[in-house]
């Protein structure tokens, strides 16, 4: 395929050198850090960012500086080896798993990290098959080689065990925990070491010489090296077996291509912290991570009749640019980052969203990195920009040109499983708190907002209490917003036991014309977490056609309120089989009460039983204190599914409902003297107990 040129800075880079890379990893596995030596080994920072000292350049949120932790992902720019490198720094805490869900979507490429002591950890897991719903081939780095504990090897079957992947081991560490001082790259069989002198990690010696102790060792796993990437292509496979000399040019070739087939993942490993063995890590994403032009193509939808749409990802192409982030800029107001996959966009063009049908006009296309910009004219097939000017374009839009639509597929989000009640300070302020939450919920698909019918109240709903109470200080500082909120309020789900027939009849008579509407319906439980089904079964015209979406939307606002404590129904199917009409009395209005007073009828017939979040659970905490927290859990209904015993911790498994979990950061320190800490997700829902049911119903009485 011919090569297309970006000219950025100066420079001319052809489509096969630009590398659209993720960070991604379990919280606290050295992200940040990593990035940030990628960033001063490339140049593109003259000093190295701590997030200690709060001088990280991805980290760039008053917040994230503070608490040392990545909230937002962020963007930025550089070069190695003549290649460019677009990289997004993703968080790892689960509350903002939204903006690892939308990175990969648009990245070619990911890096994984691990914690060397800790392995495979929870989030580690989520990621990865995130990271696989996507397509995305990756590399791992095995960071703190440093750390006290740290194991190569066991890391390496928690990657193979837990996460199911086939490691390419590239590399043999010289030494692990304070004696770790580099690498031996296992195809060139030179050893790379870092000295304790050069606090930068900027200069290393490469030999030849391999310590004599480990030599027979790096023999054996360049040999297992070898067959491994043999395996994956013919040609050498056939050269293996004959036992013919294969140059590490075609196994690099090789190893390539099956890293691009998802068939093997290579292994490097090093400490970012102590800036050593980074180096090999940019090598790799040059040598191993797919460019634009290896991807060729990408597939879309023409809205306008369902078509399959196939664009090439070339300059000389129609338009084609995915809309994967929106970021409220205090300066440029809002931005919209965006991937181009095809075609060249120039600053002061139209693009047209088919989703929303609307024109967008581009006035600015700037360049990021973090939270600095940089202006250029145009953005190529291949490269991640932010956009100003696009007013209507949300998260997961396609922009594209007005005589040739496509829209790409859409970015998934996870449901909220914790809300708040939030109100202003003062009742002149609820215009600007409307405000403030709809800019919110513009930058984060999983934040929503909604009134509560009955009681007035404004209820924000999220991914943790984290989540939310990061939002609550955005508004503070960035909006001059002070807000109070309540409790969270755990998100719960109501459903049905048993099938049940329910019939609902809506006759009102006035004057003129009365209505009427009358319908049949079936209800049945589902599986869990297999939603909402509706199914059309009348025949012979008992309800005529017009009226049918009549009855569903009936149904969809009854399930919204719930019928036991307010809650959605979920996981039910309702079929409609039979019903009758009136000539003249017969409206949409009718039938939709029909429907509504049908499910409400059904659903108290056939029982109702109330739905709790799960939240799956990892908690570590030293040998001790295990009985306590055992304990602990056990008073908050907790399920234990093992325990794991590791340099004298202990590593328990299990899973919560997240309505007793509120607050268990300061319980699990409290219970390990401050040494304990824990990890959780979303599960699944599971049906709360009779008796915590009857507690609830009475509470609310």
């Amino acid at each position: 395929m011919a090569q297309q040129s970006i000219i950025t800075k100066n420079r001319i880079v052809t489509s096969d050198k630009i590398r659209n890379i993720g960070i991604i990893a379990h919280i606290d596995a050295g992200k940040t850090t990593t990035t940030e030596r990628i960033l001063y080994y490339t140049g593109r920072n003259y000093k190295i960012g701590d997030i200690d000292e709060g001088t990280t350049q991805m980290d760039w949120m008053d917040q994230e500086r503070e608490r040392g932790i990545t909230i937002v992902s962020a963007a930025t720019t550089t070069f190695w080896r003549e290649h460019r490198i677009n990289i997004i720094d993703t968080p790892g805490h689960v509350d903002f798993t939204a903006e690892v869900e939308r990175s990969l979507r648009v990245l070619d490429g990911a890096v994984m990290v691990f914690d060397a002591e800790e392995g495979v950890q929870s989030q580690s897991e989520t990621v990865w098959r995130q990271a696989d719903k996507y397509k995305v081939p990756r590399i791992c780095f095995v960071n703190k080689m440093d750390k006290l504990g740290a194991n190569f090897e066991r890391t390496l079957d928690d990657i193979r065990n837990r996460l199911g992947a086939k490691p390419a081991v590239m590399v043999y560490p010289l030494g692990s925990e304070s004696s770790f001082v580099g690498v031996v790259d296992l195809l060139t069989r030179k050893s790379m070491r870092w000295s304790n002198d050069d606090q930068t990690g900027g200069k290393y010696d490469i030999s030849d010489e391999i310590p004599a102790d480990i030599k027979a060792e790096v023999e054996k796993k360049r040999h297992d090296l070898v067959e491994q990437i043999s395996e994956h292509d013919d040609a050498l496979l056939d050269k293996y077996l004959n036992g013919k000399e294969i140059t590490n040019e075609e196994l690099m070739s090789a190893l390539r291509k099956a890293v691009l087939g998802y068939k093997l993942v290579p292994v490097y490993c090093g400490t970012s912290l102590r800036n050593k063995a980074v180096q090999p890590v940019l090598d790799a994403v040059v040598d191993y991570l797919p460019s634009p032009s290896d991807l060729k193509e990408i597939k879309g939808i023409n809205p306008d009749n369902n078509e399959v749409v196939i664009r090439k990802l070339v300059d000389n192409e129609s338009k084609t640019v995915l809309a994967f982030k929106i970021q409220l800029d205090p300066h440029v107001g809002k931005l919209t980052y965006a991937r181009v996959y095809s075609g060249v966009i120039e600053s002061g063009s139209y693009l047209y969203n088919p989703i929303r049908r609307s024109k967008e006009r581009i006035s600015r296309i700037l360049l990021m990195h973090a939270n600095q910009r940089e202006e250029i004219d145009k953005a190529y097939a291949g490269e991640i920009v932010a956009l100003v000017g696009p007013k209507d374009t949300r998260t997961g839009d396609t922009l594209c040109e007005e005589t040739k639509p496509i829209t790409l597929e859409q970015i998934t989000f996870p449901d909220p499983v914790i809300s708040l009640a939030i109100e202003p300070k003062t009742k002149a302020d609820q215009e600007k708190l409307s405000f403030c939450l709809q800019r919110l919920a513009e930058e984060d698909p999983t934040f929503h907002v909604k009134i509560d019918q009955e009681t007035g109240q404004t209820i924000m709903s999220g991914m943790g209490e984290l989540h939310l109470e990061i939002l609550v200080e955005r508004m503070r500082r960035e909006m001059g917003m002070t807000v109070n909120v309540g409790k969270p309020q755990v998100a719960y789900r109501e459903t049905i036991k048993t099938s049940v027939e329910a019939e609902g009849k809506y006759i009102k008579q006035t004057g003129g014309h009365g209505q009427y509407g009358h319908c049949l319906l079936k209800l049945e439980p589902l599986g869990r977490g297999e939603g909402f089904k509706y199914i059309n079964k009348i025949k012979g015209g008992a309800i005529p056609n017009e009226f049918i979406p009549a009855v569903e939307k009936g149904v969809i606002e009854a399930m919204e309120k719930g019928a036991l404590l307010g809650f959605p129904i979920v996981d039910i199917q309702v079929t409609l089989y039979d019903g009758t009409y009136h000539d003249v009395d017969s409206s949409d209005l009718a039938f939709k009460i029909a429907g509504s007073m049908a499910l409400q009828a059904g659903v108290k017939k056939a029982g109702i039983s109330l739905l709790e979040p799960i939240m799956k659970m990892e908690i570590v905490t030293p040998e001790e204190f295990m009985g306590s927290v055992i304990g602990d859990l056990s008073s908050r209904r907790g399920k234990i599914l093992g325990t794991e015993t590791r340099n004298k911790v202990v590593i328990i498994k299990c899973y919560g409902p997240l309505a007793e979990m509120s607050g268990y950061a300061t319980t699990i320190r409290s219970l390990t003297q401050g040494r304990g800490f824990f990890y959780m997700e979303p599960s699944h829902y599971e049906e709360v107990p009779q008796n915590v049911v009857s507690k609830m119903q009475s509470e609310r009485v």
